[in-house]
């Protein structure tokens, strides 16, 4: 029997929409370089975040929930992270001013906390203020992702909106790829990447 590919989703398929994520972030980040979590969660993108950025960098991580900060506190070096409990729409308000436009990469990895009350989920008006300070908050050359699951109550109007936002986006200023799976029969989760040119 040949090994998994390490490319593959855990079914030895293609990678998921996070993982695409992680593979396009680990190609650009270096080591110093400032990012943030928008969607902390369990904290398992702001661990991958801080291996990517190690040693010097730091990582700004947002949740709206308590018990994402209790998790992700217990997986990540408290040195390189600033976990903040609010919502990432805030994240203007909490990114130093002098870090505006200098941040390397902004994850969003949308929908409910894993484990958690599945009722509690990001929504789409506070998520699309958050994605458009993203933008101004993103260096020239830095990364915007989005993980995206329509298939939750509320996730398919997220993703529409995402979609319609992105569309918009100046091509002289920003490059926006959507990747998802087209021949499954559930609403599959999907990925928006969009590049803030040099």
């Amino acid at each position: 029997m040949s090994p998994k590919p390490h490319l593959a989703s855990p079914n030895g398929g293609l990678p998921s929409s996070v993982l695409w994520a992680q593979l396009m972030l680990k190609d650009r980040l270096r080591p110093g370089d400032t990012v943030i979590d928008a969607t902390m969660g369990n904290g398992h993108d702001t661990l991958f975040l801080t291996q990517c950025v190690s040693p010097g960098g730091h990582v700004f991580a947002f949740d709206v929930q308590a018990a994402a900060l209790v998790e992700t506190r217990k997986r990540v070096p408290a040195e390189m992270t600033t976990l903040i409990h609010s919502g990432h729409e805030t994240m203007r308000a909490h990114v130093p001013a002098e870090l505006h436009g200098k941040i390397s990469a902004i994850m969003f990895n949308l929908g409910y906390l894993p484990g958690t009350d599945k009722s509690l989920i990001t929504r789409t008006e506070t998520t699309m203020i958050a994605v458009r300070e993203a933008l101004e908050l993103l260096k020239p050359g830095g990364l915007l992702t989005i993980a995206v699951y329509p298939g939750h109550e509320g996730g398919a109007e997220e993703g529409r909106s995402i979609a319609e936002w992105a569309v918009t986006l100046d091509s002289r200023r920003f490059e926006v790829q959507h990747l998802r799976p087209i021949n499954r029969a559930a609403a599959p989760p999907e990925l928006w990447v969009v590049w803030k040119r040099g």
